[in-house]
């Protein structure tokens, strides 16, 4: 009993000392280059934000939306003059995880399960 109670200090203690880094006000605006895997395939993309607008390019396409953010590090997107039913959705985006020049997100349409990570790297202007 005394080896359990020990055991289950300690992994207390090193849980409480690990705390993830979650600065998402530096991402609000800026340049981006982005990074996202799909069935073992990798997306970049490169974006520029403002407080309400985000420009994505995109394998030789650009995409804009709409942006609004429910708090500094979650945001909703809305496609501005979407062409089909997919661009229509609204996609939630959580920034999980920073560091002083890049964030891990996941994100998903609004109201949908399923999620997909990737990683947003800040560019020098």
């Amino acid at each position: 009993m005394k080896h359990s109670f020990l055991f289950l200090s300690f992994l207390i203690l090193l849980s409480s000392c690990y705390n993830v880094e979650r600065d998402c006000s530096d991402f609000k605006t800026g340049l981006f280059y982005s990074e996202v895997i799909i069935d073992e395939k990798i997306y970049t993309s490169t974006f520029a934000r403002t407080d309400s607008l985000q420009v994505e390019f995109y394998d030789g396409k650009v995409d804009s939306t709409h942006i609004r953010w429910i708090n500094d590090c979650e945001v909703v997107y809305k496609t501005i003059n979407p062409k089909n039913m997919a661009e229509r959705k609204d996609v939630h985006l959580k920034i999980l995880k920073t560091t002083d020049s890049s964030y891990t997100f996941e994100y998903s349409y609004v109201g949908e399960n399923l999620k997909q990570k990737g990683i947003a790297y800040k560019k020098k202007q």
